[in-house]
């Protein structure tokens, strides 16, 4: 239910004085949320949006990440968009990664609460269809050090079964499965990013 066009500066100003007005507080004004996506773009940097679960206020309904298609077909070829956690709406976001060049997915916060026991399972639905150049690796962990070590665990484990089961069925050839292994765990971060020592963009 978002309008996808850039609003007007008149709008954006009466967006934000009616939102000065209440005090401020969460940001869920329409126009002013328009407003910020845009910037992005104008901006030139990747534009990381948190799509799925999260806090208790939320309407889970509307943080699927498909709502958000109109938009990426305006801005396709612009900047990278690099959908957070998204559970329980992974293969949605694999659609989106699948069908727009700069959308990539990042599923840290799920694997941190399914743990690693389940973290396979929504890799392997995040894997679907979601091309490996664009899958990216975090823990999103916060707070205790034990959260890092837990979202880094429960990604190892899940990756590497989801690529020994490919490796089993000669699907791939060691060398690939590492290759893949490394393309999601540190290179497509350090190349959407534009971090030093990163591959060459391919967006």
């Amino acid at each position: 239910d978002l309008d996808p066009a850039r609003p007007s500066p008149a709008e954006v100003t009466e967006a934000a004085r009616r939102w000065l007005a209440r005090g401020g507080g969460r940001l869920e004004d329409p126009v002013l949320v328009r407003h910020l996506l845009w910037t992005a773009v104008d901006l030139g940097r990747p534009l990381q949006l948190h799509t799925g679960f999260g806090d208790g206020d939320i309407r889970l309904h509307r943080a699927d990440p498909t709502l958000l298609t109109d938009w990426l077909h305006l801005t396709a070829g612009t900047i990278p968009v690099l959908l957070l956690h998204c559970w329980p709406y992974q293969r949605q976001a694999a659609y989106l990664c699948a069908v727009f060049e700069r959308v990539y997915l990042d599923v840290g916060l799920t694997l941190h609460h399914v743990g690693p026991a389940r973290a396979g399972a929504v890799l392997a639905e995040a894997l679907e269809i979601t091309p490996f150049r664009k899958l990216l690796h975090s823990s999103d962990a916060y707070g205790l050090a034990e959260f890092h070590h837990l979202g880094a665990l429960a990604f190892r484990q899940g990756l590497a079964g989801l690529l020994q089961e490919r490796l089993d069925a000669d699907e791939l050839s060691l060398p690939d499965a590492l290759r893949l292994a490394r393309w999601v765990g540190r290179d497509n971060a350090r190349r959407v990013y534009r971090l030093p020592g990163g591959p060459a963009d391919d967006g």
